[in-house]
């Protein structure tokens, strides 16, 4: 009886024991009394006194307020946050965006490909299995009151310290071997049969020049398909009027090949080839400045026929030259307002497919679908909207490109002709530049 009635008496005593335990506000407490309390107060919730005297309060501890949560809920929260970033990749609209590096359409970005999957999968599966240790060990030890803490020595063990050196070891070797022999694979020089183009990286524009023809263009690389085509790859140096533009660039054509580096003062060439006809779209993928996301290009695959068509085209004159041997004007008002008003052959060449200039070469930019380095689609709108405030359509650091040449003076792009103009220069008004636009439109 007497020990029926002791534990039929302990949860009474627990009770208020516990009752007494219920947290005092601070201001009536001292800060040792208060602590005091609140490990009474956690004392008897590990002992599992509970009340169901309030409503809502049912299964806790009378007093206690923190709320509880629930370790499922913040499981199936985060499952669901996962699942969110993975269904978000799934885009059908990926595959036709035209930079999809796992769409290869030519020799080499298969290889790239083919080296892709397997190191992929190699990662996937050291990842995965990395962080499902990680959860593991981190649930298997976590804290436990009175369990030790200390974890077990292992230093010395040279089973295990071989065995993190090794696995390591043969995993990078692994990726290394077939990716050095990519890299080599894909930088040979694939010989005289190749056709040989110059690409120069400047803010913010591609320049492509056809050397063994003589003819440079600007925006848009045409190539013949079923054949390599050798790049060599340059930057703007920074001599004379251009030293602005002495910058690092990157040429990328996902869908064609690698990266490579165009770097100022140090050329590097790369192969590409396409298989069939189509466009395929590249970008600078080196921050380069101001206008970087902006310096797109295409690569246009012909048919071989089509390719010699296209470049015998390029290697004539002008359509409409600026000017003729007899003094005459061909080009009626236009010549004036590009030679002598807006003094645009200071930049541009207009007259000759195979000069370079600072801006990109003008004599067949009709024959283009777009221009502003691939930012807009060939049209009256947009190349008069161009010609009369650039500036707008694309950013560029062109403020003292209309002023003479003077140091601390920044000239990189195309000036505004109707914003801004400098005293002594003339403004130009709508009507102009649908002017030059028309007679641009005209030099197929």
């Amino acid at each position: 009886m007497g020990d029926t009635a002791i534990m039929e008496d302990a949860p009474r005593t627990r009770a208020r024991r516990c009752e007494t335990a219920k947290p005092t506000p601070p201001e009536i407490l001292g800060t040792q009394k208060l602590l005091r309390a609140k490990f009474a107060h956690v004392e008897c919730r590990r002992a599992g006194d509970f009340t169901v005297d309030r409503p809502g309060f049912a299964g806790r501890l009378e007093g206690d307020m923190t709320p509880r949560r629930s370790g499922g809920r913040r499981l199936l929260v985060a499952a669901a946050a996962a699942v969110t970033l993975v269904l978000a990749g799934c885009n059908s609209e990926m595959d036709k965006n035209g930079q999809n590096s796992l769409r290869p359409r030519s020799s080499q970005a298969e290889k790239i490909y083919s080296l892709f999957w397997p190191i992929g999968i190699v990662a996937v599966v050291v990842g995965v299995g990395i962080v499902s240790a990680t959860v593991y060990l981190a649930w298997r030890f976590r804290y436990r009151e009175g369990v030790n803490e200390n974890p077990k020595q292992i230093h010395g063990n040279t089973r295990l310290e071989i065995g993190w050196t090794v696995v390591p070891a043969l995993l990078l070797a692994i990726v290394a071997v077939p990716t050095v022999a990519t890299i080599f694979d894909l930088a040979k020089n694939p010989g005289p049969s190749a056709l040989q183009v110059t690409v120069e990286g400047k803010q913010w524009w591609w320049q492509f020049s056809y050397p063994d023809a003589k003819v440079v263009t600007a925006d848009e690389m045409v190539i013949p398909t079923g054949r390599d085509v050798h790049l060599h790859l340059t930057a703007c140096d920074g001599s004379g009027a251009s030293k602005s533009c002495n910058v690092i660039h990157s040429f990328w054509v996902p869908e064609l090949a690698g990266k490579k580096d165009v770097v100022p003062g140090h050329d590097n060439t790369m192969t590409l080839s396409a298989d069939k006809p189509g466009t395929y779209l590249g970008q600078c993928a080196e921050y380069c400045g101001l206008s970087h996301a902006n310096m797109r290009f295409r690569v246009i695959a012909k048919s071989p026929a089509d390719f010699e068509t296209w470049l015998g085209q390029q290697q004539q004159g002008p359509v409409q030259p600026l000017s003729e041997s007899d003094g005459t004007t061909p080009a009626g008002d236009a010549q004036t307002l590009i030679t002598k008003t807006f003094q645009c052959t200071n930049c541009h060449i207009f007259d000759d497919s195979s000069k370079a200039a600072y801006g990109p070469n003008l004599t067949h930019l009709a024959s283009r679908t777009t221009f502003a380095s691939g930012s807009y689609p060939l049209n009256k709108q947009n190349l008069t909207n161009w010609v009369y405030d650039a500036p707008s359509m694309v950013p560029m650091s062109s403020q003292d490109c209309r002023l003479p040449p003077a140091p601390g003076n920044i000239c990189v792009g195309m000036p505004s002709f109707s914003q801004n103009t400098p005293k002594g220069q003339a403004t130009m008004t709508r009507a102009q530049a649908e002017q030059i636009a028309d007679f641009l439109l005209e030099q197929q």
